[in-house]
């Protein structure tokens, strides 16, 4: 386990590993000068909470991700600015890393009351195109990713899970109280005619370009673009200072999901190695994270994810070994989280997850030829290890 919490002397925040979730108190925790660390909460979330950073700027505030369109979350924002002597309306934009709820609708209830302006990296906008449209159904893409697995009890799950609109007269019948798109614990949709509104999102103000730079007067950020959490995911480098915003992309004590939007990519595991390894090859910088404490090194996290994702295809690939198997049947096989839990023990969300990620992993094998597929006529994909290559011995050789 990387010591994430062991920080160097260019920060003032520090965290010990006896202490691991210290991270999620609320407090605005200087990281950098002019940098702030502000943790908001999330609704019964294992991840507890989000971060998000404050800069200072020559024309306001500039705050990296926003959190949870929550009424606990807003006040709680409200009050660690005022630790700074700031407030809401000081806020003069959002950049954000990606689209997910947890990083995305504060920023849109806070231009509704204030007017400040959002920029979201230019890959999510597929996603928010059909969040935005009158034909979106949630889980769409992910159902498609359960069936082409052969998890269709679990597709079926989620399907009643997700079958009811956001209201009255909305995509679908009406919602039951208490009804979620997200696992027990987390808020009801709010009321509105579309998913969209249901869910908090409306569209950005701009589009983040890769390799974009803001030039914020007291620093210059550059947008680097990061696929694979999400297909238009973005971390904010800070080369001068050496901080890397790094949102989902590098976390310090979980690795992060991948594809899970309205529209992912055909292969988001190796967009997600890729964009590890552009960072890896970027100078070591203090790793800002959407979720944990401050680590000194992204780089030595970033090695850290690539073992793990290196040891899951091995692990995928040995399941093979015992002939053709679905991506469920080798979810069923491998353990999950660090508590080494079965796919049955994890909550409906995590189990769809887990499965989509054995799906993108085994796809990577075959990518790799380490692996070949094919996809029947029920529709399922089904995997199996390549056939062995014959070598000659010397005797055939001689023969020959």
């Amino acid at each position: 386990m990387l010591l994430a919490c062991l920080l160097d002397s260019r920060k003032t925040e520090r965290v010990t590993l006896s202490d691991r979730h210290a991270w999620v108190e609320e407090g605005t925790y200087p990281v950098a000068p002019g940098v702030h660390r502000i943790p908001l909460p999330l609704p019964s979330d294992g991840l507890r909470a989000v971060n998000v950073y404050a800069i200072e700027a020559e024309s306001g505030l500039i705050l990296i991700d926003s959190g949870w369109a929550l009424a606990n979350a807003l006040s709680q924002l409200e009050r660690s600015l005022a630790r700074i002597g700031a407030r809401l309306r000081d806020v003069r934009q959002f950049l954000v890393t990606h689209m997910h709820r947890d990083h995305y609708t504060q920023a849109v209830e806070v231009r509704r009351l204030f007017g400040t302006t959002i920029a979201l990296g230019q890959g999510e906008q597929p996603s928010i195109d059909g969040l935005l449209s009158g034909e979106f159904r949630p889980m769409r893409a992910q159902l498609a990713v359960l069936r082409l697995g052969g998890a269709d009890s679990v597709a079926s799950q989620l399907a009643e899970r997700t079958s009811r609109g956001p209201g009255a007269g909305g995509n679908g019948a009406s919602r039951r109280p208490g009804d979620s798109l997200m696992p027990t614990g987390h808020p009801p949709l709010r009321p509105g005619p579309t998913f969209a509104a249901a869910l908090g999102y409306e569209a950005p103000d701009s589009w983040i370009t890769p390799d974009q730079e803001f030039d914020l007067g007291t620093r210059t950020l550059t947008a680097v673009s990061t696929p694979g959490h999400t297909r238009g995911h973005v971390v904010f480098a800070d080369a001068a200072a050496g901080l890397l915003f790094a949102g989902d992309h590098v976390l310090p004590h979980i690795t992060p999901s991948i594809g899970f939007q309205e529209s992912p990519s055909r292969e988001p595991l190796r967009e997600y190695l890729q964009s590890l390894n552009v960072v890896r090859r970027m100078p070591d910088m203090l790793l800002l994270p959407a979720h944990g404490p401050v680590a000194a090194s992204a780089h030595a996290r970033i090695d850290e994810l690539l073992e793990h994702h290196a040891q899951r295809l091995s692990l995928m690939a040995d399941v093979l070994g015992s002939g053709e198997c679905t991506g469920y049947e080798v979810a069923l096989e491998v353990s999950w989280t660090r508590r080494e839990l079965r796919l049955a023990d994890l909550e409906l969300m995590n189990q769809m997850l887990a499965i989509c990620e054995t799906v993108y992993h085994l796809d990577l094998l075959v990518a790799q030829a380490r692996a070949v597929s094919h996809t029947a006529e029920d529709g399922i994909r089904r995997y199996r290890l390549p056939d062995p290559v014959l070598v000659p011995t010397i005797d055939e050789e001689v023969s020959a």
